[in-house]
């Protein structure tokens, strides 16, 4: 059984007990959520210790692989651009969307605020900064105090600036530098493998808490979290169709291209998995060989598109969800923390990167992060989606990219 099966089978078995025992018995329910809420919390404190150090990591690592690229030479210097670019456009446009989605499609109020109940410890982290308040706070005083405080914009600027610091020093101390990141962030990586081995455990103590508190509100309330989530990443879905129509591609054209790969990346939710097919499929579309071969391998290693984008509306869920009031400076932090951490993630499944990518920015919108050990559980349905956005994104940047070299070369 994988281990997606199994914490979603930890989300349902938790969920119906917690049902069973709210509607027999009340006393058991108390009981029970008197064994399990610590049981619950304590796994969700073990994903919370590794978010600083790994996101101080992949950022560093991130960097020093990103300034490598870019001195690779000219159509790596354009894709690396391009991916930043890319990521910051889908981020912004979740950022819209996101809100106006809940408020066309609101979140039934019975289950938010019977899930607000079940999650009572949970309250925002910060109050989410205004613009003003976000400028003169980006740069830390104290950057111990900016990670103790989960001021993770601080933070990561702080980050970006000594990544970069390094990229100057001489080759030695170079690459001692980023290997010892690279041990830590490898290191951070295995022990949130051995965190998620015990997610089932975990997921099925916070559903069980959260079913006996709220009864059968809380299955309605996932599935429309699921729902607003995979339509943020259909919207970058149609944003990699209009990219590759900008250069001239028709969505029947490039959907053609891409459907191998598509089908690939449904079946594996992997984009690296996707790469023969989608190397084919911009061959199919006149990419040439030289070019497809340089950019969609350095895509699939550093560029998710809709990894700022979902992580956006996850955090901007929670917020609604909480009543966490969503401000310019929030959304702005939010997009800007999200891009950085997307670019220094590394290529694995959802569940590995999830809690250590999105708590970061919905710390900078303000909103709680303990109920992210209950969404992850559903995280397989979405992942679906980001992937579908991955290789939709990587062969529409590849294609672009391409178009741009020849564009170059003409002139």
């Amino acid at each position: 059984m994988s281990q997606p099966v199994r914490i979603l089978l930890g989300l349902v078995v938790g969920l119906v007990i917690g049902v069973l025992l709210a509607t027999a018995s009340p006393d058991a329910t108390r009981w029970a959520i008197l064994v399990f809420e610590p049981v619950g919390t304590a796994w969700l404190n073990a994903l919370q210790m590794t978010v600083v150090p790994l996101i101080v990591s992949l950022v560093v690592t991130g960097v020093a692989a990103t300034a490598a690229a870019a001195n690779a030479g000219r159509v790596t210097l354009r894709a690396v651009a391009t991916f930043v670019v890319v990521t910051m456009v889908t981020g912004t446009v979740a950022a819209v969307a996101t809100p106006l989605l809940l408020t066309l499609v609101p979140m039934p109020a019975a289950a938010a605020a019977s899930l607000r109940q079940a999650l009572a410890g949970a309250a925002p982290v910060t109050a989410p900064p205004g613009l003003a308040e976000l400028l003169a706070q980006v740069v830390p005083t104290n950057v111990i105090a900016a990670a103790a405080n989960g001021a993770f914009l601080s933070l990561i600027v702080f980050t970006l600036a000594f990544a970069f610091a390094i990229t100057r020093l001489r080759p030695d101390l170079r690459d001692r530098l980023v290997g010892f990141f690279e041990a830590l962030r490898e290191a951070m990586l295995v022990l949130i493998g051995w965190v998620l081995w015990l997610a089932p455990l975990g997921v099925f103590a916070l559903a069980l808490v959260v079913g006996g508190k709220t009864g059968t509100a809380a299955v309605g309330a996932l599935l429309h979290y699921i729902g607003i989530v995979c339509s943020v990443g259909v919207i970058v879905i149609l944003l990699g169709f209009g990219i590759a129509a900008l250069t001239g591609v028709s969505p029947a054209r490039f959907e053609r291209a891409a459907l191998p790969a598509h089908a690939v990346a449904i079946s594996t939710q992997s984009s690296l998995a996707s790469l023969p097919a989608m190397l084919k499929g911009a061959q199919a579309l006149g990419v040439p060989v030289a070019t497809a071969g340089v950019v969609l391998p350095l895509a699939v290693t550093m560029f998710r598109a809709t990894q700022p984008a979902m992580n956006m509306a996850v955090s901007i869920y929670l917020a609604n969800w909480f009543g966490v009031p969503l401000t310019a400076g929030g959304l702005i932090a939010g997009v800007v923390v999200g891009v950085i951490t997307s670019l220094g993630s590394v290529s694995l499944p959802a569940q590995i990167t999830y809690y250590a990518s999105i708590a970061p920015v919905a710390i900078a919108l303000g909103a709680p992060i303990q109920a992210l050990g209950l969404l992850i559980a559903v995280e397989t349905v979405p992942d679906i989606f980001r992937t579908l956005g991955n290789v939709t994104m990587d062969m529409a940047v590849t294609v672009a990219v391409s178009a741009r070299s020849e564009n170059a070369a003409a002139d």
